[in-house]
């Protein structure tokens, strides 16, 4: 994989897109040597769940509405 300086990646961004989107390849920009993100070519799909990495979580209930105080206990 392919790794670059984020202050060179900011210099040449535009070109480095056009670059990712003919290859496919996907490009390690780092910050101090360390890996801060990746840019790579867009695949056309999303992710049919809005907990990322969790498709098979589902929620139950109303999670929207303030608990009623009786409702819950906490642990001292």
């Amino acid at each position: 994989m392919r790794t670059i300086q984020a202050s060179d990646f900011k210099a040449r961004c535009l070109a480095l897109m056009d670059d990712i989107a003919r290859t496919g390849e996907t490009l390690v920009i780092t910050k101090n040597g360390q890996p801060v993100a990746e840019l790579r070519p867009y695949s056309g799909t999303r992710a049919n769940s809005p907990f990322g990495l969790h498709p098979t979580l589902h929620i139950e209930g109303d999670i929207v509405s303030p608990i009623a105080a009786n409702d819950w206990e906490a642990l001292a």
